[in-house]
């Protein structure tokens, strides 16, 4: 049989008897149970309790606290001289503070946050692209500051192990575009001329622009992710304690290896994607191989391959600098890691398509 009791009476919750941590269950249904219709003022009345441990007094104080946090006025009365000394150790005497909402902020302190964000993060960018400038200028005087022993496994790494999707992607890409226009040619007897569209459009903007798409998602995500993690573990503070500039021992390999492999990549994107149109103007437009790779070798001119070539190598420096500029500014825990990479993702996608515009705009108005 219970040695402890619990009830209401009007504007008070009375407790009696012996209150100990074995019943500690039964006496917080008990005590929530009565606090379920609190008025203006509900007093805990512990005039009636011979005995109360620590633990159950710690869950009077909480219940007294959550109905003042409720609006309630409630205050623990009757305690005799012994259970007075516990009820002030446990602050049951004290007002609890109130909970405070924090009102939203106005548009002027939004627009202010975002400012300091953006000057910030500008600021960072452009300390980061004065080390890149002098680390570049330093490794050129002395090739030996740049790690170039790990330059080939990170061109295995962007490049051989990412061909595969690259290439697939690409033939895609040339597929669809021949397969597109295929029932406009018939229509108006120009069938040959798909020749004309799918080279002009891989070599000078498809393909570039895939190849950098699956770039970014591959090698700039890991780099973001790499360097970041390296951060946060405090690996490229070891480094700085040890001499070695992270830029030029992590950054510069890095941008070398995309600058690189980026071209190549492209070119043999370029060759897949053609070979796509080919097997459309093939098999549904009764071309044969060698009518289409005439119509191909009138239309196409060295131009157009190197103006995709030389856009490859910009996207491919432009996403592992982004990747590693982000990778490098992670700070905090690991979830700032997967920060930095959507970061470098999305910065390095849109990147590519204000490179690709001002390049396309530039070679342009070289050509005319």
């Amino acid at each position: 049989m219970s040695s402890w009791r619990i009830a209401r009476d009007g504007p008070r919750i009375v407790v009696e008897g012996e209150l100990r941590i074995d019943d500690g269950p039964g006496i917080w249904r008990e005590l929530t149970a009565a606090a379920a219709r609190p008025e203006a003022r509900l007093d805990l009345d512990i005039t009636g309790a011979t005995v109360i441990d620590a633990a159950m007094m710690a869950l009077l104080v909480e219940l007294r606290a959550m109905l003042i946090r409720r609006g309630v006025e409630c205050a623990l009365v009757g305690a005799s001289a012994g259970l007075q000394s516990v009820v002030h150790l446990l602050h049951g005497d004290e007002v609890p503070p109130r909970a405070t909402v924090e009102p939203s902020p106005g548009f002027v302190r939004r627009l202010g946050a975002a400012t300091a964000r953006l000057g910030s993060s500008i600021r960072t960018g452009v300390m980061f692209l004065g080390e890149l400038v002098a680390s570049v200028a330093g490794i050129v005087r002395h090739p030996a500051r740049m790690d170039q022993r790990g330059l080939p496994s990170l061109v295995v790494r962007a490049g051989l192990e990412g061909l595969p999707i690259v290439l697939l992607l690409n033939f895609l890409v040339g597929f669809v575009m021949a397969f597109q226009s295929m029932a406009y040619l018939k229509l108006y007897g120009a069938s040959p001329f798909v020749a004309d569209i799918v080279g002009i459009s891989v070599t000078r903007e498809l393909g570039p622009l895939m190849t950098a798409v699956i770039i970014t998602g591959r090698s700039g995500a890991a780099y973001a992710a790499e360097l970041g993690t390296m951060r946060v573990n405090e690996e490229i503070d070891a480094l700085q304690v040890m001499g070695i500039r992270p830029v030029s021992y992590l950054v510069v390999p890095r941008i070398v290896a995309l600058i690189l492999i980026a071209p190549a990549l492209t070119l043999l994107a370029d060759l897949v994607g053609l070979g796509g149109g080919l097997l459309v103007g093939v098999r549904s437009l009764g071309l044969t191989p060698h009518g289409y790779l005439s119509e191909l070798r009138s239309v196409l001119v060295a131009s157009d391959v190197w103006t995709g070539l030389v856009k490859s190598a910009v996207f491919g420096a432009a996403i592992a600098t982004i990747g590693c500029r982000n990778g490098l500014a992670t700070s905090g825990s690991a979830s700032e890691v997967g920060r930095s990479t959507t970061a470098t993702v999305v910065q390095s996608l849109f990147a590519i398509v204000l490179l690709d515009t001002l390049l396309t705009v530039l070679f342009r108005g070289y050509s005319l």
